[in-house]
This record gives C-alpha cells, structure tokens and sequence, in this order.
C-alpha cells in the first residue's frame, strides 16, 4: 500500500474521526486517514484508548470513508476487539465493511497479525509505546534492553508481512535502525526525522486543545482560539440583536 515511500519520498498519514475532516484532508493529497482510537481523548472525552469500544471505532470508520473517497483508510482496532485470531478476524471483516482498507493492531501479536494478513486483510502495526497497555505516556526504548525488545517486536511483525507500522514515541536512533532493517514503511509519532512517513493526530496538528503540548508535536495552527473568537462574535451579536440583519433573514 505505501511501497513507493520505502527510502524515497516520505508517507503522511493524519488522523480523522468525522465526514466533514475526512473530506478535507482526503483533498490535501496524504497518503493514508487513520481512524486512531484516539478519539477516545480528542472526540468522546475519555481519559485513555482504553475505553474506546469496537462500535464507537465503527461509527467513526463509517463517517470518515464517506468523505474520503481517494485516500485509504485505516481503522484502529480497539481494545479488546483482537485478544485472538479469531476476534480480530471477525471484527477487522466488520471494519472493512465499514469501509477501511487495512486494520492498525499494538504489539507483537504474531497470530493476530497472521491470520489478518492470511486472508488478505492488510495490517500496520503499532510499536514502541502502545496507549491501549501502557500506564502512562513517555518516551521508551532508552535503555538497552529494552530497545533490543522494540527492535526485535518490530523484525517480528514486518516478517509476518506488515504493510507498515507506527513507531511512537521511541529514540530517534531506534527508528533509524528500525527503517534501516524492516522492509515494511515506518511511521513516526515523536520519533524522529529517520522514519518513513510521518503522523499526528489531527487535533494536536490544528491546535484544538491549548492544555496538550507534548514535545513531537508541532501546531500548525491555533484553531481553539479561533473558535472560542467566533462563538464569542456570535454571541454577542445575539445578545444584541445584530444578528440575523437582513441579509440573513428570508422576506
């Protein structure tokens, strides 16, 4: 799916949860939409992936492939929708319903990985820090060990025949040797300039949430305050009867 990005140009992958985003950015020209279960945090208001459900994820699946209608989708799978082949067979079959082209999973599940890709579902894996398992959010892979794990999860997975996979939050030196070794298309996610491609989260990128500034992300805009601006222009032209004028109003 990516096979062009490998040691050439890089791959842009960005997140949407909704139609009307989908739609935009699927006119921008990225290479993939990711429907990330970080909506959880950035659309539903939970504290953590941990308790996005595999509905919500559908729903969300659904509403961004009607609005991108070139770029390929990838669904997150949640939590609990892949403890084994078998789930993760049924509830990835459920996504490409939906209208996803390939399913992202966490970590070195080697027969879910397996069986997915065995029936021509395409997989990106997810390695480095893995929000659905980890306690909290911070850099891994410092210390030898394990960085020796990460790399050795990451040889595993792109064997299997992973089209791509995440690397979040990892030394940039790791990544290096990672898309070094691994034929599959890594993506970072504050891990580095070393990578394949690159992803952010779509809010993170457009500035909606002032409160969340983590190092690997850069804004590219300050949509929260030009928001709050316009609901307070709104407001006060309500409030004093400047709106609806006549040119708003059907005579």
């Amino acid at each position: 799916m990516l096979e062009k990005f490998k040691g050439s140009k890089k791959a842009v992958m960005l997140t949407a949860y909704d139609y009307q985003m989908a739609k935009l950015l699927d006119a921008t020209g990225v290479d993939l939409l990711l429907v990330g279960d970080s909506l959880g945090m950035v659309v539903l208001g939970y504290q953590s992936t941990k308790q996005v459900t595999m509905e919500e994820m559908l729903h969300h699946t659904r509403a961004v492939a009607r609005g991108a209608k070139n770029t390929p989708v990838i669904a997150d799978m949640p939590i609990g929708s892949y403890d084994n082949p078998q789930l993760a067979l049924k509830n990835a079959r459920r996504f490409m319903e939906a209208g996803a082209k390939g399913m992202k999973v966490e970590g070195r599940v080697e027969e879910v990985i397996r069986t997915l890709i065995s029936e021509n579902i395409p997989v990106m894996g997810h390695l480095g820090l893995q929000p659905q398992t980890a306690e909290r959010h911070a850099l891994v892979g410092k210390d030898k060990d394990d960085a020796e794990r990460i790399f050795r999860d990451a040889v595993a997975v792109d064997k299997l025949g992973v089209f791509s996979m995440v690397l979040e939050c990892v030394p940039e030196s790791l990544a290096k040797r990672i898309t070094e070794t691994v034929k599959g298309i890594t993506i970072g996610i504050g891990a580095g300039k070393y990578c394949d491609g690159q992803v952010l989260v779509i809010n993170d990128l457009l500035g909606m949430d002032e409160s969340f500034k983590p190092k690997y992300v850069k804004r590219y805009a300050n949509l929260s305050d030009v928001i709050k601006k316009a609901a307070m222009e709104f407001k006060k032209e309500v409030e004093s009867g400047e709106f609806p004028d006549d040119a708003h109003s059907f005579h």
